[in-house]
């Protein structure tokens, strides 16, 4: 099958005149287009899927055009396992089904839950984290049942969407309902992720939130809030316009454009009626708001910059909310203890509640799609053919160009 691996020689790619750092990293990246041996189950009770669409996720997009800022110390190398096929934000069709496989047919379409928990590798009783929903907090993602990874596209053997094919856990697979076409289900995995840092860390009745980043997770976390928490006023910050656009077209009541971190901290005040109290005259420090009236801060981009911001605007004993990944640095966290913020990870997603209700995150984005209660379609900007990947990740890392905000990529062509 035909397949973009990471982990090999470099495909040439010669970057267009003008284009920033990140699209001149394809040139160097590790990554190439390549024929290997078709995706087979992995254990009995797996199946083989043949992608329709495969969302560009940041994380891809962070390895693949080589943003890492310098860092190579990372807890998370010891969970992954190389080469790699990339892509797990998968909508496609079961193609093949192994011996001990249950619950779908060939040709159903359906929607990929990337984890490589306990189920999938055949573990029983599964780890406490499982039992409890918590399957991308498995305890078992290195185990020897194939190659160690933590979800589809970081293990060697657990091949990803930016293929012709992939195999995939009976458990790992959602049926799209009727009526929902391929360009909206393909966003379920974002919006299962940002569903995910709302659900577990959500606003209090008629608060005010800010979403910092306004990207695919973004866009998700704000339609989130909408359709579940209608009465908390919503505040976006977004980087190019056309996030700016989507942000405001899904609901947020205010949207803003990075700015020095101290305006940030101004134009945010002003928004959210925090009280502002300057440093001491002659140091060259940011204000911080006492009282400050922002309760949670749902944060995509994880920057140092992003969290010196919103600790001096949330409300005493609000919560900072990290959803995004990004390499680690130096910031001034004095207002963190001082107001008593609690700072929380956000780890993909699992298991949620939503109205009462406990079903995967996945299963909620379906049904909610399906009842027509949240629209992310403008979200998905572009679609590229696989045999042109590196076309979909120039796009990817010049958005103020492309204007991109979710690509995905057509394996089939």
């Amino acid at each position: 099958m035909r397949a973009l691996v990471y982990g090999t020689a470099t495909q040439p790619f010669e970057p267009p005149e003008g284009a920033p750092e990140l699209v001149r990293n394809l040139a160097a990246t590790p990554c190439a287009l390549q024929e290997i041996p078709d995706a087979r189950p992995l254990r009995p009770d797996w199946y083989v899927v043949r992608p329709l669409l495969t969302g560009i996720c940041g994380s891809d997009a962070k390895q693949i055009l080589m943003d890492f800022e310098g860092d190579t110390d990372s807890a998370m190398s010891g969970f992954v396992s190389f080469p790699q096929v990339l892509g797990h934000e998968v909508v496609g069709l079961v193609e093949e089904a192994g011996p001990e496989a249950e619950g779908f047919e060939v040709g159903d379409r359906v929607v990929l839950n990337p984890w490589l928990s306990c189920a999938t590798r055949g573990i029983s009783p599964v780890c406490p984290a499982c039992e409890h929903g918590d399957l991308s907090l498995c305890w078992n993602f290195t185990s020897d049942a194939f190659a160690k990874g933590i979800h589809t596209g970081t293990s060697a053997d657990a091949t990803g969407g930016y293929a012709e094919l992939l195999p995939a856990h009976s458990s790992m697979l959602f049926a799209v309902p009727e009526g929902l076409d391929d360009r909206r289900a393909v966003l379920a995995d974002p919006f299962a992720v940002s569903l995910h840092s709302v659900t577990r860390h959500p606003p209090p009745p008629g608060g005010r939130v800010l979403v910092w980043g306004a990207g695919a997770l973004g866009c998700s976390a704000v339609a989130a809030l909408r359709a579940l928490y209608p009465d908390v006023e919503i505040g976006v910050v977004a980087r190019f316009d056309a996030q700016a656009d989507l942000a405001s077209g899904l609901g947020a009541h205010a949207v803003f454009r990075p700015a020095p971190k101290a305006e940030m901290v101004e134009t945010l005040a002003a928004w959210s009626g925090g009280v502002l109290r300057p440093t001491m005259e002659g140091l060259d420090g940011i204000p911080m708001c006492h009282p400050g009236f922002i309760d949670v801060a749902y944060d995509t981009i994880a920057k140092p910059e992003t969290f010196e911001v919103e600790v001096r605007v949330l409300a005493a004993r609000g919560t900072l909310v990290k959803s995004g990944v990004h390499p680690p640095a130096r910031w001034e966290w004095s207002p963190l203890y001082f107001k008593e913020i609690s700072m929380v990870g956000s780890n993909a997603f699992g298991i949620e509640e939503v109205r009462g209700e406990r079903r995967h995150g996945i299963e909620h984005y379906l049904r909610l799609a399906a009842a027509g209660e949240v629209d992310l379609s403008r979200m998905l900007t572009h679609v590229v053919p696989l045999s042109e990947w590196q076309r979909a990740f120039t796009l990817v890392g010049d958005q103020a160009a492309s204007g991109a905000i979710k690509v995905a990529i057509d394996p089939a062509r």
